[in-house]
């Protein structure tokens, strides 16, 4: 349940509306998700978080899907339901195959695990993993 009330296209302010039609052009879709819509209550900070989602999943040096596959990771990590549906939603778009999912899905559960576990018994850092 949401904690604001998500804004239609009619209740945008100026500023929040340009945004909405950067979105709509930069994804070349007419649809404009759920996230955008609670974030239009404050103009400044749905700018700011486009133009650095927009830079960060931008053309890069990582491939676009490999790009949605660590969101989905670090989504998981975070317990973002939200985020979680909406790039792997994204991911498969880009190609990500049911394959490639449910392999994502094993390493983030094994990386978690380990993470734990090294955490608990405070194993220190081998010397041969710092960078020098």
């Amino acid at each position: 349940m949401s904690t604001v009330r998500l804004l239609s296209d009619e209740e945008l302010s100026e500023e929040a509306r340009a945004v909405f039609a950067d979105i709509r052009a930069t994804r070349n879709s007419d649809f404009v998700n759920n996230f955008w819509r609670a974030l239009a209550h404050n103009p400044v900070t749905l700018k700011r978080t486009w133009e650095s989602i927009k830079a960060v999943m931008g053309p890069g040096a990582l491939d676009p899907k490999i790009k949605e596959m660590i969101y989905i990771a670090v989504s998981i990590a975070h317990s973002c339901p939200y985020c979680i549906h909406s790039h792997t939603a994204s991911a498969r778009a880009k190609g990500m195959t049911e394959a490639e999912f449910h392999e994502l899905i094993a390493v983030v559960g094994m990386a978690s695990e380990t993470n734990r576990l090294v955490t608990a018994l405070g194993v220190p850092i081998d010397e041969l993993f710092e960078v020098k």
